[in-house]
This record gives C-alpha cells, sequence and structure tokens, in this order.
C-alpha cells in the first residue's frame, strides 16, 4: 500500500495527546491502549512509500508505514512492543538512548538472538526517563535504516506536581532523514566504499515526517515543543530558527536545568534535541533551516501559526520539563580509560567467500566489522559496577563522529575546541581532532555496544563493546 506522507500532513491539529491539550504538528503520537497499558506491535515489512511526489519508493516500513506514529510510554510504568519479522533477512530493535535491561537492548548475539523471518520477539521495559527517544534494527543496518525502518519513541514526564505537558501549546515530533533517490523514486546506493571511508554516504532528498520542507500548522501565541531527531544514516544536521527566539530545553532526552537560547545547534546521526519556542500571532511563518557550510542555511521546514483558544496564556519562560533520574559522577574518584578513534584506511582481503570487506576505522586500533555468534570480540574496557569512570575520547579523525554508548547516560564534561557547560547525553557528536572526556557511572551491568552513529563508520570497524559486571 502507498503511504501518502501529503494527506497525513493534513491531520495536523486534529490529533490530541489522550485528554490533554498537546497536539501534535503533523505526525500523531500512538494513543494509549483503552486498559491503560502501554502495549504494542510492530511488525517490519516490506512497505510502498510515497517520498517523492507520484512515486513509489520499496522501501521497509514499521507497520508498512514511514514514518510510523511514535510510539508513546510513560515514565516509570512498563511498555511492551511485539516485534514481527516480515522480512526475509534477519532484524532486531534496539531502543536508542533508553537506559534498559541488557537483555531488551536488540544488539544481534551480543544482547540477544536475531529475529529471524516469520518470528516474533517481546520487548518489556520500564523507561526509567522521559524525553524523546528512538529505535531502529540493528541488523543489516545500513539497509534496514535507509530504507525506512526508524521511528520515534516519546517517554512522557511522570505525573508532577510542578510540570505538566499541557504547560505546551503543542507538541511536535520532527524525524530528520535523508534518502537515497533517483527521480523516480527507486533507491540509489546506500553506500560507496569511498564514502564510508569518509563522511559517510549523503542522500540527495531531505525529508521531515517523510515529507520535503514541510509547513505544519501551529497554534499561535502559545509555546511549542520542537522534538527533533536526526534519524539518517549519515548526515549532521545544524538546526537553526531564523527570526523568532527559540531555546534549548532538552538533548537527547536530557533536560536542561536552565533553557538555552538556540543560536544554531548540531545533532549528528542518532542524536535529539527539543526546542521550545513561543508563537507569534496567526498569519506568521516560522522558518526553520539547516546549515550547509559555515555559513549557509536553507529551508528545512516551516510553522505556520493559526488562531485558536488557548486554555490559558503562555508564561514568559519556556516550560522546563523535569530532570531525569540520573546517578552524578564522582569525578574526584573516577577511573580515567582513554579511547583513539582513529582511521585505519584499508581494505581488508576477502573472506572465506571470496566477498571483499572493507575497514577503514578503529578504536584503540581495534576494527570490528560484522557481527556474528562466532564473531563477538573482547571488549574495549570492562568496569566494575556502580564506580565513577571517566572516557578520554580523542578523535584523531579528518572527520566527525557522533559516538553512542548503549545502556548509560554520561556526562560531557569538558572539551580542547570548545567551552562546554556539562550536560547529559548518549551521544556526542565530536569534531575532527577534537578530545572529549565523558563521565558516568557503571550502574547497568551487561555487554553494551559502544559506536559512532555514523552507520558506514560502524560497519567499516568504528564500533566495540564494554562490559560493566
Amino acid at each position: 500500500m502507498s503511504v501518502n506522507r501529503r494527506d497525513f500532513l493534513k491531520t495536523s491539529l486534529q490529533t490530541s495527546l489522550l485528554a490533554s491539550a498537546v497536539l501534535t504538528g503533523c505526525v500523531p503520537v500512538t494513543r494509549m491502549q483503552q486498559n491503560g497499558e502501554y502495549d504494542y506491535t510492530l511488525s517490519v515489512e516490506p512497505a510502498d512509500l510515497e517520498i517523492r511526489p507520484d512515486t513509489v519508493t520499496p522501501g521497509l516500513g514499521f507497520n508498512g508505514e514511514y514514518p510510523h506514529a511514535p510510539l508513546k510510554a510513560k515514565q516509570g510504568k512498563p511498555i511492551t512492543i511485539r516485534v514481527v519479522n516480515k522480512l526475509q533477512q534477519p532484524t532486531t530493535i534496539h531502543w536508542h538512548g533508553i537506559r534498559i535491561d541488557i537483555k531488551m537492548d536488540g544488539v544481534p548475539f551480543l544482547s540477544q538472538k536475531p529475529i529471524m523471518p516469520g518470528e516474533t520477539f517481546i520487548y518489556h521495559f520500564t523507561p526509567p526517563d522521559a524525553g524523546t527517544f528512538w529505535f531502529h534494527p540493528h541488523v543489516n543496518s545500513v539497509e534496514q535504516l535507509g530504507k525506512g525502518l526508524v521511528g520515534l519513541l516519546i517517554v512522557e514526564e511522570s505525573d508532577s506536581d510542578t510540570f505538566s505537558p499541557n504547560e505546551f501549546a503543542a507538541d511536535l515530533p520532527l524525524m530528520l532523514k535523508n534518502w537515497h533517490l533517483n527521480k523516480d523514486g527507486s533507491f540509489k546506493p546506500l553506500t560507496t566504499p569511498r564514502n564510508a571511508a569518509r563522511m559517510g554516504t549523503p542522500g540527495n532528498y531531505a525529508t521531515v515526517n517523510g515529507i520535503n520542507k514541510p509547513i505544519i500548522d501551529v497554534p499561535a501565541e502559545g509555546w511549542l515543543r520542537l522534538r527533533f531527531a536526526n534519524v539518517d544514516n549519515t548526515l549532521v544536521y545544524k538546526l537553526r530558527i531564523k527570526d523568532y527566539p527559540a531555546y534549548i530545553i532538552s538533548i537527547d532526552a536530557n533536560p536542561l536545568a536552565e533553557p538555552k537560547r538556540l543560536d544554531n545547534y548540531s545533532i549528528g546521526a542518532g542524536m535529539r534535541v527539543d526546542i521550545a519556542i513561543k508563537t507569534p500571532a496567526a498569519g506568521e511563518e516560522i522558518l526553520i533551516e539547516n546549515g550547509k557550510g559555515k555559513r549557509s542555511y536553507r529551508e528545512l521546514l516551516r510553522l505556520k501559526t493559526v488562531s485558536r483558544p488557548l486554555n490559558q496564556p503562555a508564561a514568559e519562560a519556556p516550560p522546563l520539563p523535569p530532570l531525569n533520574p540520573l546517578s552524578e559522577p564522582d569525578l574526584a574518584n573516577a577511573t580515567v580509560k582513554r579511547f583513539t578513534f582513529e582511521w585505519e584506511g584499508a581494505v581488508t582481503p576477502a573472506d572465506s567467500n571470496g566477498k571483499s570487506m572493507p575497514r577503514f576505522w578503529a578504536i584503540n586500533r581495534i576494527p570490528w566489522t560484522g557481527m556474528s555468534a562466532d564473531n563477538i570480540p573482547a571488549p574495549l574496557a570492562t568496569l566494575e559496577l556502580g564506580k565513577t569512570y571517566i572516557f578520554d575520547l580523542k578523535n584523531a579523525t579528518p572527520h566527525r563522529h557522533p559516538i553512542h554508548i548503549h545502556g548509560v547516560m554520561f556526562k560531557v564534561i569538558r572539551s580542547n575546541q570548545k567551552k562546554i557547560d556539562p550536560f547529559f547525553t548518549d551521544t556526542v557528536l565530536m569534531e575532527r581532532n577534537e578530545q572529549v572526556q565523558i563521565a558516568f557511572v557503571a550502574d547497568n551491568p551487561g555487554r553494551w555496544m559502544y559506536h559512532c552513529h555514523v552507520i558506514e563508520h560502524m560497519k567499516t570497524g568504528l564500533m566495540g563493546y564494554i562490559t560493566i559486571a
């Protein structure tokens, strides 16, 4: 079935989140089940998608759609997702950013067996943190993510006397993805060795929730919560909101103690940022742009303000979600571990089947390409449960790398290139030749993936794992 994203966009202001006044901008957030439980079924299947207007793209989709409506959960409440594999290849689902039990992390062979064609796997967990998360396979990632198997998981804050989602006039999930498409909707190559050895293979058709340069109706004279999620395989997005003051209120599902005025903000693959903006009177348009190079910006989307009655006048300051319950690192007693990300710049000999296996990247001179039951290397580090660690990360390459660690939230504490106001995150974007220190409490036991989220970098060596025990 062809999914017409333009018709879907027209539902922008008609879908509410449960009984609250929070509205979605163009992709409705899935409603809670009537029995009060968060219980979903996701089929992973081939799907005919309409990404370029009036064309059909032979993609992959959750329940046959792109974008699939975001899954909704609540902080501290259990959620169940049944994943049915209708592909002709194995798959898994990783819940990016969720501090989760290792058995639910979705990494093949490291934390679970792959979900084989025709099989069902049940993921069941309780999110300890609220915020903007996302999910994707960790099998054949270049193809499965590149062809559409990405989705959002919105974890609403637990009930509180100090904060309510109703303080936002609208809540907009915004998935950023650049597709590799020919004019007829067919796919261009998703990767080439030449690009994999550099910054990755960029797409050529930019979308927000599956649409190129959408115009989204939003309520006038109220605070919006814009949940930007970079679900691309490769690109860094440099966000700017022109002519209207906006504030960063959360980074990778971690609310800030104070709002930070937005000038521009870069999010690498896998990263998210929540931005609050107070809309002007009805009939205005807010331009949101993506930076290309140092000074050039291009239109990403527009928000068009429309009249609607407000329950109460909007406050002067943006609403701030409460902080998540994270353990503060004990820096004075931390153990330091050093990791260098390097360009190996080689192509390995052919494998036993005669297939060439590109290998370009390494962590501490150790590349890991291919993931199978008999190809699990030693961990990059073994950490003691409950102790604080500082990871000293050095990017010794001329390219940017969004470095992601599963199972933990870490605190970025310093950089040799820019001033850091320490903040918690699950992915840090490292500039070329940058050295960054991050710190966290090793409080979640398991074998946790540790990799660059440029998918081609990950697949050609820039991945490993840590063990917490």
